[in-house]
Protein backbone atom coordinates (compact mmCIF):
# COMPACT_ATOMS: atom_id res chain seq x y z
CA UNK A 1 0.00 0.00 0.00
CA UNK A 2 1.46 3.65 -1.22
CA UNK A 3 1.40 5.87 1.89
CA UNK A 4 -0.90 8.50 2.52
CA UNK A 5 -3.14 7.21 -0.60
CA UNK A 6 -6.03 6.42 1.38
CA UNK A 7 -7.99 9.03 3.89
CA UNK A 8 -10.76 8.65 6.10
CA UNK A 9 -12.99 11.19 5.83
CA UNK A 10 -15.84 9.98 8.08
CA UNK A 11 -15.69 8.96 12.11
CA UNK A 12 -18.02 8.17 14.81
CA UNK A 13 -19.33 6.07 17.42
CA UNK A 14 -23.10 5.10 18.34
CA UNK A 15 -25.21 8.13 19.84
CA UNK A 16 -24.88 6.58 23.03
CA UNK A 17 -22.17 4.24 24.54
CA UNK A 18 -22.45 2.25 28.10
CA UNK A 19 -25.75 0.48 29.02
CA UNK A 20 -28.30 0.90 25.88
CA UNK A 21 -30.45 -1.79 26.27
CA UNK A 22 -32.89 -0.30 23.93
CA UNK A 23 -31.05 -1.09 20.89
CA UNK A 24 -30.48 -4.52 19.33
CA UNK A 25 -26.96 -4.80 18.07
CA UNK A 26 -27.76 -4.39 14.17
CA UNK A 27 -29.62 -1.01 15.29
CA UNK A 28 -26.05 -0.17 16.92
CA UNK A 29 -24.37 -1.09 13.86
CA UNK A 30 -26.72 1.18 12.07
CA UNK A 31 -26.60 3.99 14.63
CA UNK A 32 -23.30 4.09 14.21
CA UNK A 33 -22.74 3.81 10.38
CA UNK A 34 -25.50 6.50 9.84
CA UNK A 35 -23.08 8.43 12.05
CA UNK A 36 -20.37 8.33 10.37
CA UNK A 37 -22.15 9.03 6.86
CA UNK A 38 -23.04 11.98 8.41
CA UNK A 39 -19.77 13.05 9.42
CA UNK A 40 -18.47 12.45 5.95
CA UNK A 41 -21.36 14.47 4.64
CA UNK A 42 -22.11 11.40 2.34
CA UNK A 43 -25.60 9.37 1.75
CA UNK A 44 -26.05 5.85 1.66
CA UNK A 45 -26.47 5.90 -1.59
CA UNK A 46 -22.71 6.61 -1.87
CA UNK A 47 -21.25 3.66 -0.12
CA UNK A 48 -20.03 1.11 -2.29
CA UNK A 49 -17.69 -1.39 0.03
CA UNK A 50 -18.64 -2.39 3.69
CA UNK A 51 -16.86 -4.61 6.36
CA UNK A 52 -17.82 -5.86 9.52
CA UNK A 53 -17.13 -8.50 11.96
CA UNK A 54 -19.54 -10.92 14.29
CA UNK A 55 -22.14 -9.05 12.31
CA UNK A 56 -21.87 -10.42 8.22
CA UNK A 57 -21.82 -7.82 5.59
CA UNK A 58 -24.71 -9.75 3.75
CA UNK A 59 -26.51 -8.95 7.13
CA UNK A 60 -25.30 -5.55 7.18
CA UNK A 61 -25.60 -4.61 3.82
CA UNK A 62 -29.46 -6.04 3.81
CA UNK A 63 -30.13 -3.65 6.60
CA UNK A 64 -28.68 -0.56 5.27
CA UNK A 65 -29.86 -1.14 1.92
CA UNK A 66 -26.58 -1.14 0.63
CA UNK A 67 -25.35 -2.68 -2.56
CA UNK A 68 -21.63 -2.91 -2.38
CA UNK A 69 -19.11 -4.33 -5.01
CA UNK A 70 -16.79 -4.63 -1.92
CA UNK A 71 -17.35 -6.90 1.24
CA UNK A 72 -14.82 -7.94 3.82
CA UNK A 73 -16.30 -10.09 6.54
CA UNK A 74 -12.76 -10.77 8.34
CA UNK A 75 -13.66 -11.85 11.36
CA UNK A 76 -10.47 -12.75 13.60
CA UNK A 77 -11.55 -10.52 17.71
CA UNK A 78 -10.85 -7.13 18.71
CA UNK A 79 -8.61 -6.15 16.06
CA UNK A 80 -10.87 -6.94 12.93
CA UNK A 81 -11.61 -3.32 12.57
CA UNK A 82 -7.48 -2.84 12.14
CA UNK A 83 -7.35 -5.23 9.33
CA UNK A 84 -10.52 -4.17 7.69
CA UNK A 85 -9.07 -1.11 7.36
CA UNK A 86 -5.98 -2.47 5.69
CA UNK A 87 -7.98 -4.18 3.47
CA UNK A 88 -10.09 -1.63 2.17
CA UNK A 89 -7.10 0.74 1.58
CA UNK A 90 -5.96 -1.79 -0.76
CA UNK A 91 -9.46 -2.83 -2.48
CA UNK A 92 -9.64 1.40 -2.90
CA UNK A 93 -6.52 1.45 -4.17
CA UNK A 94 -7.01 -1.35 -6.06
CA UNK A 95 -9.99 0.36 -7.72
CA UNK A 96 -12.40 -2.01 -6.15
CA UNK A 97 -14.30 -0.29 -4.41
CA UNK A 98 -14.39 4.35 -4.16
CA UNK A 99 -15.90 4.78 -0.33
CA UNK A 100 -15.78 2.04 2.09
CA UNK A 101 -17.98 2.28 5.54
CA UNK A 102 -15.87 -0.14 7.92
CA UNK A 103 -18.38 -1.06 11.16
CA UNK A 104 -18.68 -2.01 14.51
CA UNK A 105 -20.90 -2.40 17.37
CA UNK A 106 -21.78 -5.09 19.79
CA UNK A 107 -24.83 -5.24 22.67
CA UNK A 108 -21.96 -6.57 25.51
CA UNK A 109 -23.98 -5.65 28.27
CA UNK A 110 -27.79 -5.56 27.45
CA UNK A 111 -27.39 -8.83 24.90
CA UNK A 112 -30.25 -7.38 22.58
CA UNK A 113 -30.13 -9.13 19.76
CA UNK A 114 -26.44 -10.16 20.24
CA UNK A 115 -25.48 -13.17 17.80
CA UNK A 116 -24.56 -16.10 20.29
CA UNK A 117 -20.50 -16.82 20.67
CA UNK A 118 -19.49 -20.43 21.43
CA UNK A 119 -16.37 -23.25 21.65
CA UNK A 120 -17.51 -25.65 20.17
CA UNK A 121 -16.45 -29.05 21.64
CA UNK A 122 -14.93 -30.51 18.49
CA UNK A 123 -12.89 -27.20 17.46
CA UNK A 124 -9.22 -27.10 18.80
CA UNK A 125 -10.24 -25.16 21.62
CA UNK A 126 -13.46 -27.19 22.54
CA UNK A 127 -10.69 -30.36 22.71
CA UNK A 128 -7.78 -29.34 24.43
CA UNK A 129 -8.66 -26.30 26.66
CA UNK A 130 -11.92 -25.98 27.62
CA UNK A 131 -11.81 -29.69 29.40
CA UNK A 132 -9.15 -28.59 31.43
CA UNK A 133 -11.01 -25.36 32.68
CA UNK A 134 -10.01 -22.61 30.70
CA UNK A 135 -12.27 -20.57 29.55
CA UNK A 136 -12.96 -17.18 28.82
CA UNK A 137 -10.75 -14.43 28.63
CA UNK A 138 -9.88 -13.60 32.30
CA UNK A 139 -8.92 -17.41 32.61
CA UNK A 140 -7.01 -17.39 29.11
CA UNK A 141 -4.93 -14.24 29.42
CA UNK A 142 -3.45 -14.90 33.11
CA UNK A 143 -1.37 -18.12 31.14
CA UNK A 144 0.69 -15.71 29.16
CA UNK A 145 0.97 -12.59 31.52
CA UNK A 146 2.50 -14.84 34.31
CA UNK A 147 5.55 -15.90 32.53
CA UNK A 148 5.65 -12.68 30.80
CA UNK A 149 6.22 -11.01 34.27
CA UNK A 150 8.43 -14.00 35.45
CA UNK A 151 10.70 -13.48 32.68
CA UNK A 152 11.04 -9.84 32.41
CA UNK A 153 10.96 -9.09 35.97
CA UNK A 154 7.86 -6.89 35.95
CA UNK A 155 5.80 -6.00 39.18
CA UNK A 156 2.13 -6.25 40.32
CA UNK A 157 2.09 -2.74 40.62
CA UNK A 158 3.95 -1.81 37.41
CA UNK A 159 1.14 -3.05 35.29
CA UNK A 160 -1.64 -1.92 37.91
CA UNK A 161 0.27 1.73 37.09
CA UNK A 162 -1.67 0.71 33.14
CA UNK A 163 -4.85 0.96 34.91
CA UNK A 164 -4.11 3.91 37.31
CA UNK A 165 -2.21 6.49 34.13
CA UNK A 166 -5.63 5.33 31.79
CA UNK A 167 -8.15 6.42 34.17
CA UNK A 168 -6.53 9.91 34.20
CA UNK A 169 -7.22 9.87 30.45
CA UNK A 170 -10.74 8.72 31.43
CA UNK A 171 -11.65 11.50 33.80
CA UNK A 172 -10.48 14.09 30.73
CA UNK A 173 -13.34 12.40 27.88
CA UNK A 174 -16.95 12.99 28.92
CA UNK A 175 -17.82 9.97 27.64
CA UNK A 176 -15.72 7.43 29.34
CA UNK A 177 -17.50 5.01 31.69
CA UNK A 178 -15.09 5.02 34.68
CA UNK A 179 -13.88 8.82 35.84
CA UNK A 180 -13.20 8.66 39.52
CA UNK A 181 -9.07 8.51 40.42
CA UNK A 182 -7.77 5.43 41.20
CA UNK A 183 -4.70 4.24 43.11
CA UNK A 184 -2.28 1.39 42.67
CA UNK A 185 -3.37 0.15 46.16
CA UNK A 186 -7.06 0.44 44.70
CA UNK A 187 -6.57 -1.74 41.92
CA UNK A 188 -4.44 -4.45 43.98
CA UNK A 189 -7.02 -4.28 46.83
CA UNK A 190 -10.05 -4.91 44.12
CA UNK A 191 -12.00 -8.16 43.74
CA UNK A 192 -9.96 -10.97 42.10
CA UNK A 193 -11.16 -12.31 39.12
CA UNK A 194 -8.07 -14.91 37.84
CA UNK A 195 -4.72 -14.53 39.63
CA UNK A 196 -2.86 -11.79 38.82
CA UNK A 197 -6.24 -10.09 37.60
CA UNK A 198 -8.14 -8.00 40.04
CA UNK A 199 -11.50 -6.61 38.75
CA UNK A 200 -9.60 -2.97 38.08
CA UNK A 201 -7.51 -4.89 35.41
CA UNK A 202 -9.92 -6.69 33.32
CA UNK A 203 -12.48 -4.14 30.53
CA UNK A 204 -15.69 -2.78 31.19
CA UNK A 205 -18.46 -4.83 29.45
CA UNK A 206 -20.99 -1.92 27.81
CA UNK A 207 -22.53 -1.56 24.84
CA UNK A 208 -21.89 0.75 21.72
CA UNK A 209 -20.56 0.69 18.61
CA UNK A 210 -18.29 2.77 15.87
CA UNK A 211 -17.57 3.27 11.95
CA UNK A 212 -15.42 5.20 10.10
CA UNK A 213 -15.52 5.86 6.14
CA UNK A 214 -12.47 5.59 3.99
CA UNK A 215 -11.90 6.88 0.43
CA UNK A 216 -8.89 7.88 -1.60
CA UNK A 217 -6.68 10.50 -0.41
CA UNK A 218 -6.99 12.73 -4.14
CA UNK A 219 -10.99 12.82 -2.94
CA UNK A 220 -10.24 13.78 0.67
CA UNK A 221 -10.18 17.18 0.06
CA UNK A 222 -14.07 17.33 -0.86
CA UNK A 223 -15.18 16.34 2.21
CA UNK A 224 -16.09 18.41 4.93
CA UNK A 225 -13.53 17.45 7.75
CA UNK A 226 -9.80 17.32 8.23
CA UNK A 227 -8.73 13.85 6.66
CA UNK A 228 -6.84 11.59 8.20
CA UNK A 229 -4.16 9.62 5.89
CA UNK A 230 -3.32 5.69 6.54
CA UNK A 231 0.36 5.88 6.63
CA UNK A 232 1.19 2.17 7.27
CA UNK A 233 -0.49 -0.92 8.44
CA UNK A 234 0.35 -4.16 9.53
CA UNK A 235 -1.81 -7.69 10.34
CA UNK A 236 -0.81 -11.17 11.04
CA UNK A 237 -1.93 -14.37 13.24
CA UNK A 238 -1.24 -17.23 15.65
CA UNK A 239 -2.69 -19.50 17.31
CA UNK A 240 -6.67 -19.65 18.40
CA UNK A 241 -5.10 -21.13 21.70
CA UNK A 242 -2.97 -19.46 24.18
CA UNK A 243 -1.86 -22.61 25.19
CA UNK A 244 -0.04 -23.22 21.65
CA UNK A 245 1.84 -19.68 21.52
CA UNK A 246 5.64 -19.32 20.25
CA UNK A 247 6.52 -18.34 23.13
CA UNK A 248 4.49 -17.09 26.68
CA UNK A 249 6.95 -13.48 26.96
CA UNK A 250 5.95 -12.05 23.37
CA UNK A 251 3.54 -12.61 20.89
CA UNK A 252 4.24 -13.41 17.27
CA UNK A 253 1.45 -11.89 15.68
CA UNK A 254 2.35 -8.02 17.53
CA UNK A 255 5.91 -9.51 16.13
CA UNK A 256 5.04 -9.13 12.71
CA UNK A 257 2.20 -6.45 12.64
CA UNK A 258 3.62 -3.79 14.31
CA UNK A 259 6.80 -4.04 12.35
CA UNK A 260 5.14 -4.46 9.43
CA UNK A 261 3.25 -1.54 9.46
CA UNK A 262 6.43 0.58 10.55
CA UNK A 263 8.41 -0.62 7.50
CA UNK A 264 5.48 0.64 5.79
CA UNK A 265 4.95 4.02 7.08
CA UNK A 266 8.46 4.53 6.90
CA UNK A 267 9.11 6.07 10.40
CA UNK A 268 10.76 5.54 13.30
CA UNK A 269 9.30 5.09 17.11
CA UNK A 270 10.89 8.29 17.73
CA UNK A 271 8.35 10.06 15.23
CA UNK A 272 5.36 8.46 17.43
CA UNK A 273 3.71 11.34 19.29
CA UNK A 274 -0.05 8.79 20.10
CA UNK A 275 0.24 5.76 21.01
CA UNK A 276 -3.31 3.38 21.44
CA UNK A 277 -2.53 0.05 22.25
CA UNK A 278 -5.20 -2.31 23.14
CA UNK A 279 -5.80 -2.86 26.74
CA UNK A 280 -8.73 -5.17 27.24
CA UNK A 281 -6.47 -6.56 30.33
CA UNK A 282 -3.70 -4.00 31.77
CA UNK A 283 -1.10 -6.17 30.58
CA UNK A 284 -1.56 -5.90 26.78
CA UNK A 285 0.15 -2.22 26.65
CA UNK A 286 3.06 -3.82 28.30
CA UNK A 287 3.64 -6.65 25.56
CA UNK A 288 2.92 -3.96 22.96
CA UNK A 289 5.50 -1.46 23.47
CA UNK A 290 8.21 -4.42 23.69
CA UNK A 291 6.68 -6.10 20.67
CA UNK A 292 6.20 -3.09 18.63
CA UNK A 293 9.83 -2.49 19.22
CA UNK A 294 9.55 0.72 21.34
CA UNK A 295 11.96 -0.75 24.13
CA UNK A 296 13.08 -4.11 25.70
CA UNK A 297 10.26 -5.58 27.44
CA UNK A 298 12.27 -5.70 30.84
CA UNK A 299 11.54 -1.39 30.33
CA UNK A 300 8.07 -1.43 29.89
CA UNK A 301 6.90 -2.16 33.08
CA UNK A 302 9.17 1.20 34.46
CA UNK A 303 8.51 2.80 31.21
CA UNK A 304 4.55 3.20 32.37
CA UNK A 305 5.07 3.02 36.23
CA UNK A 306 7.34 6.12 35.57
CA UNK A 307 4.45 8.18 34.08
CA UNK A 308 6.00 7.97 30.68
CA UNK A 309 2.06 7.28 29.41
CA UNK A 310 -0.12 9.41 31.63
CA UNK A 311 -1.31 12.78 30.89
CA UNK A 312 1.70 15.06 30.53
CA UNK A 313 4.34 12.29 29.49
CA UNK A 314 6.57 11.37 26.89
CA UNK A 315 4.46 8.78 24.81
CA UNK A 316 0.62 9.66 25.14
CA UNK A 317 -0.93 6.29 25.32
CA UNK A 318 -4.72 5.16 25.65
CA UNK A 319 -5.92 8.73 25.30
CA UNK A 320 -9.50 8.11 25.59
CA UNK A 321 -9.35 5.74 29.07
CA UNK A 322 -9.15 2.80 27.07
CA UNK A 323 -11.21 -0.42 27.25
CA UNK A 324 -10.27 -0.69 31.45
CA UNK A 325 -11.86 2.70 31.89
CA UNK A 326 -13.61 4.18 28.65
CA UNK A 327 -15.62 1.27 26.78
CA UNK A 328 -15.57 -2.02 25.62
CA UNK A 329 -18.47 -3.48 24.51
CA UNK A 330 -16.79 -7.04 23.34
CA UNK A 331 -14.21 -6.00 20.72
CA UNK A 332 -12.72 -2.95 21.43
CA UNK A 333 -10.35 -2.20 18.10
CA UNK A 334 -12.87 0.12 16.46
CA UNK A 335 -12.85 2.45 19.07
CA UNK A 336 -8.99 2.70 19.64
CA UNK A 337 -9.14 3.76 16.12
CA UNK A 338 -11.85 6.49 16.56
CA UNK A 339 -9.52 8.00 18.82
CA UNK A 340 -6.48 8.33 16.88
CA UNK A 341 -8.90 9.84 14.36
CA UNK A 342 -9.73 12.22 16.67
CA UNK A 343 -5.98 13.02 17.92
CA UNK A 344 -5.30 13.28 14.15
CA UNK A 345 -8.43 15.58 13.57
CA UNK A 346 -7.69 17.71 16.71
CA UNK A 347 -10.52 17.26 18.35
CA UNK A 348 -9.77 14.43 20.96
CA UNK A 349 -10.98 15.06 24.51
CA UNK A 350 -7.55 14.95 25.63
CA UNK A 351 -5.93 16.45 23.05
CA UNK A 352 -2.36 15.84 22.79
CA UNK A 353 -0.59 18.85 21.45
CA UNK A 354 0.65 19.19 17.68
CA UNK A 355 0.47 15.46 16.92
CA UNK A 356 0.83 14.02 13.57
CA UNK A 357 1.34 10.09 13.83
CA UNK A 358 -0.75 8.25 15.72
CA UNK A 359 0.03 4.64 16.13
CA UNK A 360 -3.08 2.08 16.59
CA UNK A 361 -2.01 -1.62 17.89
CA UNK A 362 -4.88 -3.90 18.08
CA UNK A 363 -5.36 -7.42 19.31
CA UNK A 364 -7.64 -10.43 18.38
CA UNK A 365 -8.88 -13.16 20.85
CA UNK A 366 -5.69 -14.55 23.18
CA UNK A 367 -3.09 -13.16 21.12
CA UNK A 368 -4.82 -14.95 18.42
CA UNK A 369 -4.56 -12.27 16.34
CA UNK A 370 -3.15 -8.65 15.37
CA UNK A 371 -3.33 -5.50 13.70
CA UNK A 372 -1.83 -2.15 13.48
CA UNK A 373 -2.61 1.11 11.95
CA UNK A 374 -0.40 4.46 11.70
CA UNK A 375 -2.10 7.28 10.94
CA UNK A 376 -1.09 10.95 9.62
CA UNK A 377 -3.00 14.65 9.76
CA UNK A 378 -0.53 15.18 6.74
CA UNK A 379 0.03 14.54 3.52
Amino acid sequence: MRRNAVAVVGAAETTELGVIPTMSQIQLHADAALNAIKDAGLKLSDIDGIATAVETPPQLAHYLGITPTWVDGTSVGGCSFMLHVRHAAAAIEAGLCKTVLITHAESGKSMIGKLPRSIPADSLQGQFEAPYGVYGPPSMFPIPVLRYMKTHGITHEQIASVAVFQREWAAMNPRAMMKAPITVEDVLNSKMIAYPFRILQCCLVTDGGGALILTSADRAKDFPNKPVYILGTGESVETPMVSQMETFDSSRAFRVAGPTAFREAGITHGDVDHLMIYDAFAHLPLYGLGDLGFMPHEETGKFIADGNTRPGGKLPMNTNGGGLSYMHSGMYGMYALQESVRQMRGIAPAQVKDAKISVCHGVGGMFAASGTVIFTNER
